[in-house]
């Protein structure tokens, strides 16, 4: 009899996951704990079940776009796929955005809610593109008080009722360029009637273009040149029950994120509102960021979780060289180092919601808002290059069968990529670093302090406590680097990239130390420690001496020697 490999399955996604269940214990009040559980329960057994067998059914699904009508009227109307219009209905009954704005339980709302997308964001295929800039946006209205636009939109941002709820869109990316938008060419008029704007120029890369408002950058007539010239506006696709002046040139044909309607757009002449005056659009859209970069590392965790469990539940199955591959000592190896880059990824990425949660109730102490605002870029940019790793490397342990695009897998790869440059390219994320520590390093301790404090949490083991050392290590070696360059701009700036992967490796490890020195003692489990010793053995400090003929290599120009 001809045989057929069974093809790996899903459990419910909240009951196996001992990461993330272990986590909460931590962190959580028992009664807080025992309150939001049930909402996981929920919205697991959906994610790893219904929704996971609905993604795998919908995979050849895409947006479409039709710019015209059969009487040759432009409409530019864009159908999402089957599983987007689930996703939409689901992420609002669950509460995905709503959690964190409801804030039943204080400061800790944002953990339940960053719980949920965590366990949402693998079955969704990306539908948390939208929902991210929903969050940001509601951040960003509420953060600037504007009375008009948080009445019109927040009720809608942050609804539960699929058929009231807006998702946001966050348009910014222009032909000048991604990351340096203070060479944004789109222009804001003042409309005729003196209410409000109206915005010409073109958006050459806006995600989830079917949300029904959006937040962009146009610099008003008059106004200075750069980043300090532009202005914050408020959007919405409709305006007086009509287009509102936009044009949907084309949709992007990406990598990934495939089920994401990312479009090309012309304004010509759409309403506007301001957000927070007339300039200073790049400072007053900064929240929207640090919500959405937050969004991106969950995604990144929650990828990295998706890719394992299908990996595991595989290696029981497939039966090479005469034993399962979950027997096999090599395959074991290469899993149990996936497994220690995912659990340092996901503690980074949730330590970063827990200050972003008492951010929001203004319960934070200077030196927390110092750390957050450091913890931020280095958090993003280093969950989102593990990510990548993690998603290559678990397609290889698929074989063939990984490369194949009906088993499901390959697009785990494309759609991580995504995460390195959404939000910010690694590079931008590192000198954004620099720039959060300060001109002259001056918030630095309180990131060295942090790393410290953790480090010693596992100083009663003294495996753990080796591994404490070793996150000591890797910030002092990042201190002393930043001293030494602080005057060569050059060096500073080509040593950026290690520097900023140092700071967030060395902090992962002593979260993971943390953590592992409370389960040892508390849930007598040994798996954390596992994870934090094997995270050691990898290594956190990238930081080298940059040499003056890197820039030659870099170029391929001529090198005397």
């Amino acid at each position: 009899m001809a045989f057929f490999q069974t093809p790996p399955t899903l459990g419910h996604a909240f009951h196996t996951d001992r990461v993330l269940r272990s986590y909460l214990r931590r962190v959580l009040p028992a009664d807080v704990l025992a309150d939001v559980t049930p909402s996981f329960e929920a919205l697991g057994e959906i994610t790893g079940g219904a929704l996971y067998e609905l993604q795998l059914r919908d995979r050849l699904n895409e947006p479409t776009l039709t710019q015209w009508d059969p009487w040759g009227n432009r409409i530019d109307r864009i159908d999402v796929s089957p599983l987007w219009v689930e996703a939409k209905r689901l992420a609002c009954e669950h509460g995905v955005v709503a959690t964190a704005y409801e804030r039943k339980h204080g400061n800790l709302s944002r953990i339940h809610q960053f719980g949920l997308v965590y366990l949402f964001e693998p079955s969704s295929d990306v539908y948390t593109c939208p929902l991210a800039m929903t969050d940001g946006a509601a951040r960003t209205l509420l953060s600037h008080g504007n009375a008009r636009l948080v009445e019109r939109a927040i009720p809608r941002l942050t609804s539960r009722d699929p058929n009231f709820a807006w998702t946001s869109g966050q348009w910014m990316t222009e032909r000048t360029g991604g990351s340096d938008v203070g060479i944004s060419e789109t222009v804001a008029k003042a409309a005729p009637n003196g209410d409000g704007y109206l915005l010409y120029g073109t958006k050459w890369f806006t995600s989830a273009t079917t949300s029904e408002m959006a937040l962009t950058l146009a610099r008003p007539e008059g106004a200075p040149s750069g980043g300090r010239g532009l202005a914050l506006f408020y959007l919405e696709r409709q305006h007086e029950g009509r287009s509102n002046g936009i044009l949907v040139n084309r949709l992007k044909d990406k990598l990934g994120t495939r089920k994401v309607p990312t479009a090309e757009l012309t304004l010509d002449g759409t309403y506007a509102t301001p957000v927070a005056g007339l300039d200073g659009g790049v400072r007053n859209i900064t929240p929207m960021l640090n919500i959405t970069r937050t969004w991106n590392a969950i995604g990144a965790v929650g990828g990295m979780r998706r890719m394992l469990a299908l990996v595991r539940n595989y290696a029981e199955k497939r039966v090479a060289f005469g034993a399962q591959l979950s027997q096999k000592p090599l395959h074991l190896d290469t899993v149990a180092g996936l497994q220690a880059e995912y659990e340092a990824a996901f503690h980074l990425a949730f330590r970063v919601v827990e200050l972003l949660g008492r951010d929001e109730t203004n319960e934070l102490t200077p030196r927390e808002a110092d750390l957050l605002r450091v913890l931020t870029p280095v958090m993003k940019l280093t969950t989102a290059r593990q990510a990548v790793s993690v998603a290559s490397e678990t397609l290889e342990s698929f074989g063939g069968a990984g490369y194949v695009e009906d088993t499901g897998i390959p697009h785990l790869l494309r759609d991580a990529q995504v995460l390195s440059i959404w939000e910010g390219t690694t590079n931008v994320l590192a000198l954004d670093t620099l720039r959060a520590l300060g001109p002259t390093g001056e918030r630095f301790p309180v990131f060295e302090e942090e790393v410290r404090t953790l480090a010693h949490a596992g100083d009663a083991d003294a495996r753990l406590a080796e591994a404490g050392r070793a996150a000591i290590a890797g910030i002092e070696h990042a201190k002393q680097w930043l001293l030494e360059t602080a005057s060569d701009r050059v060096a500073l700036e080509a040593g950026a990239r290690r520097f900023a992967l140092t700071l967030g490796r060395s902090l992962e490890l002593a979260l993971l130390v943390r953590h592992a020195a409370w389960s040892k003692a508390t849930e007598r489990d040994g798996r954390a420690r596992a994870a934090a010793l094997r995270f050691m053995r990898h290594g956190v400090d990238s930081i080298t001496l940059i040499s003056n003929d890197d820039a030659a290599l870099a170029r391929d120009e001529e090198l005397a020697v």
